[in-house]
C-alpha cells in the first residue's frame, strides 16, 4: 500500500482546516438543527455517510434520549439597551440546553446566572446543563468584573420539546467482517479542536478508505458525546462485538503541538499496539494517558460488558490544554500541518492494520535471498546493513507473531515492514496464515 506523499499531505490538511472553518459558526448541542446540519455538510463530502435519528425518551441502556433543544436568540442588556452579552456574536454565551427567560433583574441577581472561568480572566466557558434544567449565561471574567450597578434584561428564546437525537454511520465493507471502528464525537458548539477536529478528520479518513483495496470492514460513527455512543451501542453492540478487532476515537487531533494516546481499558489490544508502534515512529516523545484518566466515548466503548477494544488518538488529549471548554479553542489553535499529522498517523495505523497478520517462512534455514533478487550478489562491508530489516523480518516470520509485534521487536517502523512483506509474499517466501 502506498505512503500518502508530503504534498499530499499538506493538501489533506489544507482542505480539512477550510472545512473546519465552515463548520466552526454553527450553533450545536446533543440535539438539535446544529448537529443535523453539520451531519449534512459531511455528508456532502461522504455521500454515503446514513444520518439517523431516535426519538425523544427512548430507553438506551440506562439512560433515555433527552428532549430535543432549540434556541433561536439569546441575549443580556443593560438600562440604555446595549448587549453585554449576544448568542449570535458566540454561542457559548448561553448555557448549553438553558430554558427560557425573559426577566429584569438588577446586578446582584444577574451574577447569579453568569459563569466565568476565574483562571483565565479572557476567556468564555463552556457550560452545559442537559440533564437538568436551568438558564444561564457565560461570559469573561473580565466582562463580568465590568458589570456597573443597574437593572439588566436577560432573554433566552429556547424550548425544549420531544423531537430526535441523530447520528451518522457508514459501513465500508472489505473482503473479510473483521471491523475497525473509528468513532467521533458532534456535538460541541464553536470549538476547533475540542469539536471539530475529529468530525474533520474522520470525513477525511472515510474518503481515504473508499481508494484502498479492503481486507477489514470498517465501521463509521458520528455522534453526540456520551449519550449518542450509549444509544449507538444500544442498536448495533452484538454485531460490534462479534466483529469489532480494533477500534479508536478520534478527537482532539488539530493542533500541533503534540500527539497522545488514550491506553484501552485492558491497555494491550490490538488497537493499543498498533496505535503506539505507529507513533514511535512519528513522534517518539506522545505522551500516553492510562484509561483513569478517560474522559470521552471510549468510556462506553470499554465499559464492562461492552469490551470493545478500543482506545484514544488526540494531538493534545482534551482536558490537558488551557484553551479546552473554552473560547480560546478557536480556529486560531487548530492548524492544516496539526490536522495533516494527525491524518498521516491514522492513514498509516489502517495501513498497517490492513497488512498485519500472522507470517511464517515457509523454507527451512535462511532462504536464499539473492537468487530471487532479493540480497546483493555482491557482499562487501556495509551490504548486510542494507538489507538487516529484510532479514530479521525472516528471522522473527514464525507465524506465532503478528507484524506489529515484529515491527516492535526489531525496531523499524510498521510502515517499511510492509513493501519487505509484499516482496517476500510475491517471491514465494512467506505465507500468511491468519
Amino acid at each position: 500500500m502506498r505512503e500518502l506523499s508530503d504534498t499530499e499531505l499538506d493538501e489533506a490538511g489544507r482542505q480539512m482546516y477550510a472545512f473546519a472553518e465552515r463548520l466552526f459558526p454553527i450553533g450545536r448541542s446533543l440535539t438539535g438543527e446544529g448537529v443535523r446540519q453539520s451531519l449534512g455538510m459531511i455528508k456532502e463530502l461522504v455521500p454515503e455517510l446514513e444520518i439517523r435519528e431516535i426519538p425523544s425518551g427512548t430507553q438506551v441502556f440506562d439512560w433515555t434520549i433527552p428532549q430535543e433543544w432549540e434556541i433561536r436568540h439569546a441575549y443580556i442588556e443593560d438600562e440604555a439597551g446595549n448587549r453585554i452579552v449576544d448568542y449570535e456574536v458566540n454561542n457559548l454565551h448561553v448555557i448549553g440546553y438553558s430554558t427560557p427567560v425573559d426577566r429584569y433583574v438588577d446586578m446582584e441577581e444577574l451574577l447569579n446566572y453568569i459563569r466565568v472561568e476565574d483562571e483565565q480572566p479572557d476567556v468564555i466557558p463552556y457550560v452545559t446543563s442537559y440533564y437538568s434544567p436551568r438558564y444561564g449565561f457565560c461570559m469573561s471574567k473580565r466582562q463580568r468584573d465590568a458589570l456597573k450597578p443597574g437593572t439588566y434584561h436577560m432573554v433566552i428564546d429556547s424550548r425544549l420539546f420531544d423531537g430526535v437525537l441523530n447520528y451518522a454511520e457508514l459501513l465500508l465493507p472489505g473482503k473479510t467482517e473483521k471491523e475497525v471502528l473509528l468513532s467521533t464525537y458532534i456535538c460541541h458548539p464553536s470549538m476547533a479542536n475540542n469539536e471539530l477536529s475529529g468530525p474533520v478528520l474522520v470525513t477525511w479518513l472515510t474518503n481515504w478508505l473508499k481508494t484502498i483495496d479492503r481486507n477489514l470492514t470498517y465501521r463509521i460513527v458520528i455522534v453526540p458525546e456520551t449519550i449518542g455512543s450509549i444509544a449507538y451501542l444500544s442498536r448495533n453492540l452484538d454485531a460490534m462485538r462479534k466483529n469489532t478487532i480494533a477500534g479508536f476515537v478520534l478527537t482532539c487531533v488539530g493542533d500541533d503541538r503534540t500527539y497522545s494516546y488514550l491506553e484501552s481499558r485492558n491497555g494491550n489490544t490490538l488497537s493499543d499496539r498498533v496505535l503506539t508502534n505507529v507513533l514511535k515512529d512519528v513522534y517518539p516523545e506522545y505522551k500516553t494517558y492510562s484509561y483513569l484518566d478517560r474522559g470521552s466515548d471510549e468510556r462506553q466503548y470499554n465499559a464492562p460488558g461492552v469490551d470493545l477494544p478500543v482506545c484514544d488518538f488526540c494531538r493534545s488529549k482534551y482536558g490537558e490544554y488551557p484553551e479546552y471548554h473554552t473560547s480560546a479553542d478557536d480556529m486560531s489553535l487548530i492548524s492544516p500541518r496539526g490536522l495533516s499529522g494527525a491524518y498521516h498517523v491514522m492513514t498509516q495505523v489502517l495501513a498497517a492494520l490492513e497488512v498485519n497478520g500472522f507470517y511464517r517462512v515457509n523454507c527451512l534455514c535462511e532462504p536464499q535471498l539473492g537468487k530471487r533478487g532479493l540480497y546483493p550478489t555482491e557482499s562487501r562491508k556495509g551490504i548486510y546493513h542494507e538489507v538487516k530489516k529484510l532479514t530479521n523480518l525472516i528471522a522473527y516470520a514464525d507465524g506465532e507473531r503478528d507484524l506489529i509485534e515484529i515491527s516492535t521487536k526489531i525496531g523499524v517502523p510498521l510502515v517499511e515492514l510492509i513493501p519487505i512483506v509484499e516482496k517476500l509474499v510475491a517471491a514465494g517466501l512467506l505465507d500468511k496464515l491468519k
